[in-house]
């Protein structure tokens, strides 16, 4: 494992001892925003660390999960995409079993409820009234509108009008559980764009409205306390593997947008140095900038949003426009823990392209019965491919972040009539 000069003096503690006091993962994160927001991530993190260490904050947001969101999920044995995998190598000596960490089947149908419910009791304890939230593939817009008529708040979500036309499920049950999407119509009208237009609700709103920040992205402390909230996902795992597996896994498989699932997952292995990690960001139709959203592949580091990370950016230092056939990946920057993990070398980061996962959406469906989300076919695309090449006594487990319903009507349209 490498470190850079600016990481060394963290990477003497454990991988998972960040962020610094400065709300530093070496030397990303970090808090890039106007003085009009600062007292408001102050006030956050001051209620976030005293709940960490109230007990019964904890114990009633383990109820929670467990008697509504309906945790711990299963990790489930994909015996027909493991057959895949081993199918894949000629010789047959070769094929990993795959595992399927069901996040899917969360309430809601994604990991996203783990954050927001958390998320949300902070604002009740902090007397805020409303929340707001910004959303691209709808999923963590349906979890905020969910959170909120839990917990009796007015809930506005900000929407890109691209994500809009191809998330419209999502959409309508926003609407259902009350809450109001507000269409973004400016640069790509995608994810960033509905990211601008929060951040800049909540400057002119931090009296009275907590925005619930959906991924490990943002200023300090978002990128914290959205791991901290999602890192459930990996303290199951550990514990289930450890169960059904009899031991770690060899290899953990997670898609990466702003990266929230993916850290959840990892959080609680990044000091299991014998589990190999694997972040896959959408490789979307080439290399090209404006073509992918890949930044930890393709980026270099910048500001975007409150916080230092890889960003996809021009010649001329410019956040770049991205694509991606899925909406909740389609994003040009990544949690600045990620970077940091980049950094040392302890997570390894790829790509797979609109093809890639648009097949695997169907291998998913077709060998396991299980429609998964095109954000988490991505990984499932991946996995498969790492299996075929591991040795048969090996294990790697595909965080499947959500199910796929809010995408059979896009994934028909861009299939047409090879589906």
């Amino acid at each position: 494992m490498t470190t850079t000069d600016s990481n060394a003096d963290v990477a003497l503690a454990p991988i998972s001892a960040v962020p610094d006091e400065r709300g530093r993962y070496g030397v990303c994160g970090g808090v890039y925003v106007p003085e009009t927001l600062i007292e408001a991530l102050r006030q956050l993190d001051e209620v976030y660390q005293k709940v960490c260490r109230d007990e019964q904050f904890w114990d009633r947001l383990t109820d929670m999960n467990r008697v509504y969101v309906g945790r711990p999920t299963p990790l489930y044995q994909a015996n027909g995409l493991s057959r895949r995998a081993r199918g894949m190598d000629k010789d047959k000596e070769k094929g990993a079993t795959i595992w399927l960490k069901r996040e899917d089947l969360a309430h809601t149908g994604a990991h996203k409820i783990n954050n927001t419910l958390g998320q949300a009791m902070l604002a009740k304890k902090m007397g805020k009234k409303r929340v707001i939230a910004e959303t691209g593939a709808g999923q963590h817009g349906v979890a905020t509108a969910t959170a909120a008529a839990y917990f009796g708040l007015k809930c506005d979500v900000y929407m890109g009008s691209e994500d809009i036309r191809r998330q419209s499920l999502n959409v309508t049950r926003m609407k259902m559980l009350g809450a109001k999407v507000i269409p973004v119509n400016e640069g790509s009208c995608t994810l960033k764009d509905a990211t601008n237009e929060a951040m800049r609700d909540w400057m002119g709103s931090v009296e009275h409205t907590h925005y619930i920040l959906g991924s490990v992205v943002g200023p300090h402390p978002f990128p914290m306390i959205v791991r901290d909230f999602q890192s459930v996902i990996g303290r199951e795992t550990k514990a289930q593997a450890l169960r059904m597996i009899g031991a770690m896994p060899d290899v953990i498989v997670a898609c990466v947008g702003g990266g929230s699932n993916a850290a959840g997952m990892f959080y609680p292995f990044v000091d299991e140095t014998q589990v190999k990690l694997v972040g896959v960001e959408a490789g979307g139709r080439s290399d090209m900038l404006g073509d992918h959203a890949a930044p930890l592949t393709f980026g270099k580091l910048g500001v975007l949003h409150g916080s230092m990370s890889y960003v996809l950016q021009d010649e001329a230092g410019q956040t770049s426009e991205v694509h991606s056939c899925s909406a909740g990946l389609d994003y040009p920057g990544v949690g600045p823990e990620h970077s940091y993990w980049k950094g040392l070398e302890r997570v390894e980061y790829t790509t797979i392209n609109d093809e890639q996962a648009l097949e695997a959406f169907l291998w998913a469906a077709r060998d396991e019965g299980i429609i998964p989300a095109l954000e988490s076919s991505h990984a499932v695309a991946q996995g498969v491919r790492m299996a075929a090449e591991m040795p048969k006594d090996q294990h790697l487990i595909v965080n499947l972040s959500g199910r796929g319903d809010k995408d059979v009507e896009e994934v028909a349209r861009l299939l047409g009539d090879s589906l």
